[in-house]
């Protein structure tokens, strides 16, 4: 029994990933609309930005805004566009058909619906190499172009020429660090060189500080011994002038419990 239910599980588990992996198909008025999308960017868009490819021209549609470049189309053409968004595919289709040379053919077309817009793909047969211009469209009864681009195919060549930059790249960045931190660690020695002359200096200062303090000291000691000699002194003299008043021969009997200085 619990086999089954593993077995049953299991199937469930791979019908369910089959369905996930699996597109809705598209409805009749989807269907319609990227139709119409494929058409739009194979017969319109891509033979317009293809006239575009010389200075001249380039030269002189830079002299219109975004809103006439709109307007002309729409009323020529009926050709609903961004006038910005236009003239930034004409500056990709210009820059890649210096590589590709002339259109030669429109090959394979294909578009998906991604939401509010038409992602079309078409297929660039050029003179030198091949390209695919990714055409954006509104997902609506307008298909108003909202962006383009021309990108040609990079041969082996190129792919192995970018390959081997990005290799250097990496590895000039790799040794870059690398010698940073050899850099950082060096200079660990020398920050311990200056914390120790730090330390020497200020251990120096607080000694210097000691001494004076100990010196400070002592001065006011030997001041105060020569201050108490000083006063033993003077009471000898007082003791012995009281003495020479009185007649006596000695100052034995008197002390002097005090001494006022009067001004």
């Amino acid at each position: 029994m619990k086999k089954l239910m593993a077995l049953i599980c299991m199937m469930a588990c791979i019908f369910g990933l089959t369905a996930c992996g699996n597109e809705e198909p598209l409805t009749e008025y989807e269907q319609y609309k990227v139709e119409n999308a494929q058409q739009i960017a194979s017969d319109y868009i891509v033979p317009i930005l293809s006239q575009y490819m010389d200075d001249v021209r380039v030269h002189d549609l830079d002299e219109y805004t975004a809103e006439e470049i709109e307007y002309m189309l729409e009323s020529q053409l009926g050709l609903k566009v961004d006038g910005y968004a236009f003239s930034t595919a004409i500056g990709s289709f210009y820059s890649a058909m210096a590589s590709m040379g002339t259109i030669s053919e429109v090959g394979e077309i294909s578009a998906e619906i991604d939401g509010d817009q038409i992602i079309v793909e078409v297929e660039i047969i050029g003179e030198k190499k091949n390209g695919t211009a990714e055409i954006i469209l509104s997902n609506d009864m307008f298909w108003k172009l909202q962006s383009a681009a021309l990108n040609p195919e990079s041969g082996m060549g190129e792919l192995m020429g970018k390959a081997a930059l990005n290799t250097l790249i990496g590895m000039g960045t790799v040794f870059c660090v690398l010698i940073l931190i050899s850099f950082i660690i060096s200079c660990f020695k020398i920050i311990s060189k200056v914390q120790d002359n730090a330390a020497k200096k200020k251990a120096a200062k607080e000694n210097s500080a000691a001494g004076v303090e100990n010196a400070v000291a002592q001065i006011v000691e030997q001041e105060a011994v020569v201050e108490e000699t000083d006063d033993l002194e003077l009471v000898a003299v007082i003791a012995a002038a009281v003495a020479a008043c009185q007649g006596a021969a000695s100052t034995e009997g008197f002390v002097v419990r005090s001494i006022r200085r009067r001004a």
